[in-house]
């Protein structure tokens, strides 16, 4: 079943986030907690792990997008 990746509350003021770079590609094998993405806030950069283990599917969201907290 498909697990979704959404943008995390990186802190209290963070509404959105950039996509700075993707560290896996569709067809990528990925595990729990492996480095997925890397995002960009006003506040902070980091690594989004990957919340399950199987084969990205699909991005949804390009590199240098912007998207909402939860999205």
């Amino acid at each position: 079943m498909p697990t979704s990746v959404t943008m995390p509350a990186l802190g209290e003021s963070v509404t959105e986030g950039t996509v700075t770079r993707w560290l896996k590609q569709e067809g990528e094998q990925v595990e729990v907690d492996e480095p997925l993405l890397e995002v960009s806030t006003d506040k902070v950069d980091t690594e989004i792990p990957s919340p399950a283990a199987g084969v990205l599917t699909k991005i949804l969201v390009a590199e240098d997008e912007t998207v909402d907290v939860g999205a």
